[in-house]
């Protein structure tokens, strides 16, 4: 490798070239032209033009009634609107539902259907515009300052990459060091919630992500694949042993199904010393162990169906419920290559009462539709009426499991059928 190639700036071509062979596109880092809404905007950290034209191109029929209204203006108050929202509901919440201006809701993305069905939905997952900028002067007070990498949808930031290089004499933690103690996390495209939802410190050894800036308090978790049952990553013969952030876990599409299925929002109540109740909200991003167990487990049961045991090593304290939660949303939605789906319903085996509340907070916020999760806590006949009506996704305990056959029988005959206690028709994935 030649010493070009040992620079930072070389390290960031790589990685710029990788991303836009996956399907990103380049994004200018121009500053904000207030006539063409030209560039990135620090004031309200969007791509103005970016955004207008996504939603012009995608939703001609809405853009022409709200044009009808406001004229040459119509750009001016859809961007007025939509930041209001990201600041009220946040960035995630908009880009999964949209927004509202004057009373019809607009859509900044689309994401991918789990079936391929509907060609509509297809095309407009395709109109997608996944942008990567380099070296973004993101401050509208510090104008010299600039982040390495901003990756964005359709015109709004949602993740940020600060590389460096050990061969200059920088790594992981410096970039860590970096976010904590030059980032302000006051600046509009660091505000939690309202724009970037993730930020990653990258050199070509290793990864740390977080998903909240506060200063020199910020906490950076690793975001490595693990190497011999440790930490860190294995040797990559054919390059950079990071390359699976750039090649595997930030590709387009993939980026674009972290931000449908798994980042989510975790609000908790909590009490203070003296009693006092407070909210704690949490951006949770799914940790390379998390995400490789999830997809491994959807990919298989695609192409495999019903039928098949597989067991994940997860240990203590690495995240075990979300796990849970990210893969019972998925089953429940899955089809196999011929638009099929897989499972009837998805049975969630647990004696963690948090984990119920959990799982219908974090399904909500993707499907944001109520009866996707049932928690069985009354009786085995609950659990069987459940099981018979197919709702998506139950969450029960093993002690009612042996009942369940004598019940439904009990519904046969009261429905005046003749019943074996089985559900032939019935496909169910089982997590323990």
């Amino acid at each position: 490798m030649s010493s070009h190639r040992h620079t930072e700036r070389a390290f960031e071509d790589t990685v710029e070239q990788g991303m836009l062979e996956t399907g990103f596109i380049a994004v200018s880092n121009a500053l904000f032209n207030p006539t063409t809404s030209d560039g990135f905007d620090p004031e309200r950290a969007i791509f103005p033009a970016v955004v207008l034209d996504f939603i012009r191109e995608t939703q001609p029929k809405e853009w022409a009634k709200l044009e009808a209204l406001h004229g040459e203006k119509t750009g001016s108050q859809v961007l007025t609107d939509l930041c209001k929202w990201m600041d009220t509901y946040g960035a995630l919440a908009t880009l999964r539902h949209g927004f509202k201006c004057y009373g019809r809701t607009l859509r900044v993305a689309f994401f991918k259907a789990a079936h391929e069905l509907n060609p509509e939905l297809e095309a407009r997952f395709a109109a997608n515009r996944v942008g990567l900028t380099r070296q973004l002067h993101y401050s509208p007070r510090h104008t010299d300052r600039s982040l390495d990498l901003v990756l964005s949808v359709n015109g709004i930031p949602i993740a940020t990459i600060e590389l460096k290089n050990p061969l200059t004499g920088q790594t992981t933690a410096d970039a860590v060091r970096q976010y904590q103690k030059d980032r302000d996390p006051h600046e509009p495209i660091f505000e939690f919630k309202r724009r970037t939802l993730v930020h990653f410190a990258v050199d070509p050894d290793t990864v740390s992500m977080t998903t909240r800036l506060a200063g020199t308090a910020t906490y950076f978790l690793p975001f490595n694949r693990g190497h011999e049952n440790g930490a860190g990553n294995p040797p990559n013969p054919k390059g950079y042993r990071t390359e699976y952030l750039w090649q595997e876990v930030l590709t387009r599409d993939s980026l674009l199904d972290l931000l449908a299925r798994f980042v989510h929002l975790q609000v908790e109540e909590k009490r203070t010393d003296d009693g006092k109740k407070y909210t704690k909200e949490t951006l949770v991003f799914p940790r390379y162990h998390q995400l490789q167990a999830v997809r491994m487990l959807v990919s298989a049961a695609r192409s495999e169906g019903p039928g098949h045991n597989y067991l994940i090593e997860h240990s203590a304290g690495s995240g075990k419920s979300n796990t849970i939660g990210w893969l019972a949303h998925r089953l429940a939605s899955l089809h196999d290559e011929q638009n099929q789906r897989v499972y009837d319903s998805v049975i969630v085996i647990t004696d963690r009462l948090v984990l119920d509340q959990q799982l219908q907070d974090t399904i909500y916020q993707f499907e944001h539709r109520q009866g996707v999760v049932q928690k069985i806590d009354e009786s085995s006949q609950q659990l069987a009426q459940a099981l018979e009506s197919g709702v998506p996704i139950i969450i029960s305990t093993l002690q009612k499991f042996p009942f369940v056959s004598r019940q439904l029988l009990k519904l046969a005959e009261k429905r005046g059928e003749v019943g074996s206690g089985v559900l032939p028709t019935r496909r169910c994935a089982v997590i323990i």
